[in-house]
């Protein structure tokens, strides 16, 4: 048998190989089990799967996971082995990130849910300078925190949303930014007790991305799910599943009627992938203005 014919017999046994492995992939189950923000990512997860032709198995951890905590197990390669975050340097360095954000740059993209009762106070706000002078709510350790810090906020601070939003209604801080992505869904848990409503004229933006992370060493199973979304990506499926779940929020949010106040984020990485249109929500496609 030539050494051509063996080089091909073996080429094929390890594609052979590759494609028919069964991929466990492990996802840290929420902990606030009632949210559909994990919906889109799951389902974009095994699109990007199925873009690649190989078997896998998605499931959720035994337990249920903080953010915080499902990170330090992914780093310790314990129990899980994927997790969708906001990126900073420190992840990064930390984990190892698919660099392509899977709500498209939405998840910077945010309004203010106040309380109806401070809806007067939001009028007279024509610049920065007005708007850091009210105290806005956000988790202790979400990226976001140190966004709104830098950019000269007195940042107020809880652990979990559920948390900030009764502090909001108790008038312990002036409101409660939240992504597109996420302010309806809250929105409608919380209006009719707490008397909360998102403010109709303003917002704030600043770039940001969630990725999907694995650990360190897992590099076939990052490299498998990039090249499953960048397939997503050509094709249009990608697009497609976030108009899907994205766009009547888009489209409620009436982004061309508010001013939108553009803060620096310092903390993105080098190697976000800004110059990369395609992945990125195109706010002037809805006639959006900034401050």
């Amino acid at each position: 048998m030539n050494n051509v014919l063996v080089g091909f017999i073996l080429f094929f046994s390890v594609s052979l190989s590759v494609q028919s492995a069964s991929w466990q992939i492990t996802f840290p189950r929420p902990h606030e089990s009632d949210s559909t923000i994990d919906e889109y990512p799951l389902q974009l997860l095994s699109m990007a799967l199925d873009q690649t032709g190989v078997n896998y198995q998605l499931k959720p951890s035994d337990n249920f996971l903080t953010k915080g905590k499902a990170l330090g197990k992914l780093q310790d390669n314990r129990e899980i082995n994927i997790v969708w975050g906001m990126t900073n340097s420190q992840r990064e360095k930390d984990l190892l990130p698919i660099r392509i954000p899977i709500f498209k740059g939405l998840i910077g993209w945010r309004l203010l849910l106040i309380r109806q009762d401070m809806a007067g106070r939001f009028k007279y706000i024509q610049q920065l300078e007005h708007f850091i002078k009210l105290s806005p709510l956000q988790g202790r350790d979400w990226p976001d925190t140190k966004v709104l810090q830098y950019n000269g906020f007195d940042v107020i601070t809880e652990r979990t949303s559920s948390a900030l939003m009764k502090m909001l209604s108790n008038a312990q801080g002036d409101f409660f930014p939240r992504s597109i992505i996420e302010v309806w869904e809250e929105l409608a848990e919380n209006d009719s007790v707490n008397r909360i409503q998102v403010q109709p004229t303003l917002g704030i933006h600043y770039p940001s991305a969630i990725y999907f992370f694995v650990n360190k060493r897992s590099v076939p199973l990052a490299n498998l799910i990039e090249k499953g979304l960048e397939k997503a990506i050509k094709n249009g499926k990608f697009e497609a599943l976030f108009l899907e779940h994205y766009k009547a929020y888009i489209d409620k949010s009436q982004i061309e009627k508010r001013n939108f106040y553009q803060l620096e984020n310092t903390f993105l990485p080098e190697k976000t992938p800004l110059d990369r249109k395609e992945l990125w929500f195109d706010a002037k496609m809805h006639g959006l203005t900034e401050q």
